[in-house]
């Protein structure tokens, strides 16, 4: 049974064939911008999260629907 290592290095060694090794440089900074911007929203709707968190903890009520 082929197990996660062998499917991962068969489709590194597809991928360098289909795309070339230049293309696959591309890609990989490509999913690295992606994962940066990805981290960086979460981070973002976690705060915000946590900002109304305390607001609804300090006044007992829930914040009105204010645009920033």
């Amino acid at each position: 049974m082929i197990g996660i290592d062998e499917i991962i290095i068969i489709l590194v060694v597809a991928g360098v064939v289909f795309f070339g090794g230049k293309k696959i440089s591309e890609l990989g900074r490509a999913l690295g911008r992606f994962t940066g911007e990805f981290k960086k929203g979460k981070m973002e709707v976690e705060k915000e999260l946590k900002e109304i968190k305390k607001e609804i903890e300090e006044t007992g009520e829930e914040p009105k629907n204010e645009p920033k």
